[in-house]
């Protein structure tokens, strides 16, 4: 897809995520939207293999939602390109579905559990030493929230990455500043980002993560082959992007709107997508 064909899609997956939550009154939309733009250009933009119809391809790279309470932004995706059937979607933590609260390992297109924060990196990191240990050209790309680097495990991998000078790992620090209590920054100061992760070896790319052109720029950079380590995309985001009231908002981590702020939202989603 091009540029323009990957805004769009931006667009529509905003939306679907939005409209899976509203539906079912679960889910995390404010997460799932911040990260919108780096898993659509992962899956739409050619920068990862896949096979949805053999989602356990050994040839595949992986993809890991560190952040797993917004793994749902995936399974619009996953639905779209043919790894469920449709209708899946309409079924969002209902009994007789696929897609759980929380992705887990029983979705096609789904590598692993994420959700208690800071696990995702070093099961990725695991991966990409299998991969270079067997000679395969595998990459795992793996999304943590700025609130997982308050978790030891997730500076213990980017020492192990770094010292295994692991250039198949891709590391995207999705930076919108807010965690479920309040802004990191109010919290415990996790700023200068970028710096600490160049101090742990890795090449260190900041982006504007809301920007599809910054966004594929970046991943063509860390794919290029040559880089000889790990890489770290620090993409600077807004929480609820799309949704202007819950924009860079804490208090809307998980809240649900009321009918008014529902319509609101869909006029602002569509809005953009037009």
């Amino acid at each position: 897809m091009n540029l323009t064909e990957l805004k769009k899609k931006c667009a529509w997956l905003r939306r679907e995520a939005f409209e899976m939550v509203v539906r079912s009154k679960k889910g995390h939309y404010p997460s799932s939207s911040s990260c919108v733009e780096m898993v659509v250009a992962l899956f739409y933009g050619g920068f990862m293999k896949y096979n949805a119809q053999n989602p356990k391809d050994p040839a595949r790279d992986r993809i890991f939602i560190s952040k797993g309470h917004a793994g749902m932004v995936l399974y619009p995706i996953l639905e779209d390109l043919g790894f469920v059937p449709k209708g899946e979607l309409l079924k969002f933590t209902k009994p007789d579905g696929k897609f759980r609260f929380y992705p887990d390992p029983t979705i096609p297109g789904i590598e692993a559990i994420t959700g208690s924060l800071g696990h995702g990196m070093g099961i990725a990191a695991g991966h990409c030493l299998a991969a270079k240990r067997d000679g395969k050209n595998i990459r795992s790309f793996v999304i943590i929230g700025d609130g997982e680097c308050y978790e030891g495990s997730t500076w213990e991998t980017a020492m192990f990455a770094a010292h295994h000078h692991l250039d198949n790992y891709v590391v995207v620090i999705d930076r919108n500043q807010c965690i479920i209590m309040d802004h990191t920054e109010k919290c415990v100061k996790l700023d200068p980002m970028a710096e600490k992760w160049k101090a742990f070896g890795f090449h260190t790319i900041e982006i504007n993560g809301n920007s599809i052109e910054e966004v594929t720029k970046a991943l063509a950079e860390a794919t290029s082959g040559k880089i000889k380590g790990p890489v770290a995309i620090v993409a600077n985001t807004v929480k609820g992007k799309g949704v202007s009231y819950m924009e860079n908002r804490p208090d809307w981590h998980n809240k649900m709107p009321n009918d008014e702020q529902i319509a609101t939202a869909r006029k602002e989603l569509e809005a953009v997508a037009a």
